[in-house]
Formats: structure tokens, C-alpha cells, sequence
């Protein structure tokens, strides 16, 4: 593959200029890992992303361009790259090359370094073929023999319970950090601080955006007092804090009609509104309907 570097000049801004999202594996407490069989649009892979945990991500159909830290990449079917953890990537696919319904496919497991570290405490087995290894820094592409490896290790966990998903991961992490059929995929991107002081904000609003966030606190976190953090948020995104949460909760509000069956009054409460009047007049103003009939509507146009 051709390495280029991330989006710049007339591709378009630096890739830290980029709003970058935020976001946690789900359900930790009843899973150690996260594993996903997915086929969906192309279009909805294009978000630059980063989470606390490593991504190794297999391409079973399609085609496109993988940023990941520094460097823009072509990637095709077959594809097997694994991602570091807190590194700013995206899976940019093309539509040239979907299946009859117009999806692509991909298989991926993402999973904490945690993770790592207490397989290696519990079995002397995989901490003897890890002793010596050193963890990648950066992203990397797999091929050969090694992309044929893992491949085969995540297919395998399609039709896998999750026991039997569990033990094929105890293989897949004693082959994939010592695959020797490896490239340099991408060198993590250092930010700037006001980038960095936003991925701060982004990520703080994550894990509290369901309970009461207090200007003070957030500031706190970026270092900033109340006054100095509203001017520069104001500066930066053009608008405000507050504009800026009740958006945030108001699209994961939007992303739990569209994907769950909870009450809408559990839904308010769950994104942060402490008022249920108050809740479903911001969503009607925002989405040009309440939540009841734009979740009716969802189901109209599914029938």
C-alpha cells in the first residue's frame, strides 16, 4: 500500500482540526471484550474516532481509505489492521463495492490493555509467549500468513458463544502481538493543546452527559476557571457549553428511540433531562417532532 500523510492542503483541513469522537467499549460489566459481525451503508463509517482500547479490524467486503494517527491508507476486502488504543482513526469506505443491499462487511474486536494484563497474570501460558514483546505504539497492517491467522481466529467467532468467543481471543492476543507479517500502518498524532483540551471536554460529557454537569466542573477539567473556559468553548466551536450538551443529548436521546424500546420518559431521564414537558419540546424544536411520533415515524417507514 501507498502510505500518504493525513488530509492536508487541498484534501482538505489537518486531520487534529478534525472533530474527533470520543467513546467507551459498552457493557464492560458483563463482557471482557468487544466483538462486532457488521453490515451497514458506507457512509456511516466515516467519523473520526478514538477509544481506550485496541481495535483489530478484518474487511470482508468492501473498499476505501483508512486514516489512523498520521497517514491516509487504500485498504481492500481482506484487509487486517490493528489499531492502538487512544489513537484518532476512521474506516472511510467507498461505495463501489457493497453487496446486493448496498452493505459492506467487516469483523472487529476491541479490548483494553486491561485486558492483556490480567490474561497474562491468570495464565502463565500466554505470559510466557508475551514475556519479551513490546506493545505497539503505532498502528499496524498485517499480511501473509499473519493476516491469514487472525482473520481466521475472527471469522471463527461469528458463529461462537461467548465462552467459545473467549477462548479464541486467548489465541488471537498471544498471535497478534507477535505477528512478524507486519507494517507500519500509522504514527499517532500529537495534538495541540486547544485540541487536546477538547477531546477533554468531549470526553468528559460522555461519561456524565446523564447526570447534572456543572460549568465549574467541566472548566476544571481543562484547567480553566468558569469564565475563561465559557469564552474560549464559545471561541472554538461557535457556540455555547450549554448548546453544545443539550445537542450531545439530544442526539444519543435520537440514537435511543432509533435503536432501543425504552419509554421516552426512561430515555429523558437516561440523556440528562430532568423534565419530561421540557424534554420532548427541545427534541420537537430540534427534530421537528416529539419523541413518540418521530419514533412512530421510524417505525413507518421500516413497514
Amino acid at each position: 500500500m501507498t502510505e500518504q500523510a493525513a488530509e492536508t492542503g487541498g484534501q482538505g483541513p489537518p486531520i487534529e482540526e478534525h472533530p474527533v469522537v470520543p467513546y467507551e467499549l459498552p457493557d464492560l460489566d458483563n463482557h471482557s471484550f468487544f466483538f462486532v459481525d457488521a453490515a451497514l451503508p458506507p457512509t456511516l463509517e466515516a467519523i473520526l474516532h478514538r477509544h481506550d482500547a485496541w481495535e483489530l479490524l478484518c474487511v470482508t467486503r468492501g473498499v476505501g481509505r483508512r486514516t489512523a494517527g498520521d497517514t491516509t491508507q487504500d485498504f481492500a476486502t481482506g484487509e487486517v489492521a490493528l489499531i492502538p488504543p487512544m489513537m484518532i482513526h476512521r474506516w472511510r469506505f467507498s461505495p463501489g463495492l457493497c453487496d446486493q443491499q448496498g452493505m459492506v462487511h467487516y469483523l472487529m474486536v476491541a479490548f483494553r490493555h486491561s485486558l492483556v494484563e490480567q490474561c497474562m497474570a491468570v495464565f502463565p501460558e500466554l505470559r510466557n509467549r508475551l514475556a519479551s514483546v513490546t506493545f505497539p505504539e503505532h498502528a499496524l497492517h498485517f499480511a501473509g500468513d499473519s493476516a491469514r491467522t487472525l482473520r481466521t481466529y475472527l471469522q471463527a467467532m461469528r458463529d461462537q458463544n461467548e465462552l467459545e468467543r473467549l477462548s479464541t481471543m486467548l489465541l488471537l492476543l498471544a498471535d497478534v502481538f507477535t505477528a512478524s507479517d507486519r507494517s507500519l500502518a500509522g504514527r499517532t498524532v500529537r495534538m495541540e493543546k486547544n485540541v487536546q483540551r477538547m477531546q477533554t471536554v468531549y470526553t468528559y460529557v460522555m461519561r456524565h452527559f446523564a447526570h447534572k454537569i456543572r460549568l465549574e466542573d467541566v472548566a476544571r477539567e481543562t484547567g480553566m476557571n468558569r469564565s475563561a473556559f465559557c469564552s474560549w468553548f464559545r471561541r472554538c466551536r461557535g457556540q455555547t457549553f450549554s448548546q453544545y450538551l443539550t445537542e450531545y443529548r439530544l442526539q444519543t436521546a435520537r440514537d435511543l428511540l432509533q435503536n432501543t424500546d425504552r419509554q421516552v420518559s426512561d430515555i429523558c431521564l437516561a440523556t440528562g433531562f430532568s423534565d419530561l414537558p421540557h424534554f420532548v419540546r427541545v427534541f420537537g424544536k430540534n427534530f421537528g417532532m416529539p419523541p413518540a411520533r418521530y419514533r412512530k415515524s421510524l417505525a413507518e417507514k421500516k413497514a
